[in-house]
């Protein structure tokens, strides 16, 4: 359990990268509570396994462990089976700043595909690579998520109207 690292250059990692982790984490999660704990288990996965030593492919090593450990703990016994604290949503903090709330309505994977193109600033063929997808994939995602927005937002302005 050797880290390749080292612990200081490990910390000087995380500490870079915690605020992209907690974001991605909240953007798919939705609860800072959740995202803390995501947060967490990406140090440990940093500390424990063996990220790349290119500075470039460990952003996208953190995003990619980010994404899976989410989907991890959506799909947990835990997590499907607990009770709806929407009683108590006003003792949340707000959702991630500078994101309107359709972003929230999308589905996961068009949700992550436009948070890393628009707030990443990631490329097409650079989140295939992240998604582990094709690019063709990824620019029909891209669209159609481009058109629910797109439809969720003029619905919300033609509601607001009446």
């Amino acid at each position: 359990m050797k880290n390749k690292f080292g612990t200081e250059k490990t910390e000087l990692v995380f500490r870079q990268y915690a605020d992209m982790i907690y974001r991605i984490a909240m953007h798919n999660l939705e609860n800072s509570a959740d995202a803390e704990d995501i947060l967490q288990d990406v140090c440990m996965a940093l500390m424990t396994g063996k990220p790349p030593q290119d500075e470039e492919y460990l952003k996208r090593w953190l995003i990619r462990v980010t994404i899976n450990k989410c989907k991890n703990l959506k799909r947990s016994f835990w997590r499907r089976n607990r009770e709806s604290l929407s009683d108590y949503t006003h003792l949340e903090s707000p959702p991630v700043p500078c994101l309107p709330e359709e972003i929230f309505e999308l589905p996961d994977s068009y949700r992550n595909i436009i948070y890393l193109y628009y707030f990443e600033d990631y490329t097409i063929p650079e989140i295939a690579q992240i998604l582990e997808k094709n690019e063709n994939t990824v620019k029909s995602s891209l669209q159609r998520a481009r058109k629910k927005l797109k439809k969720l937002l003029t619905e919300e302005e033609s509601d607001g109207e009446n």
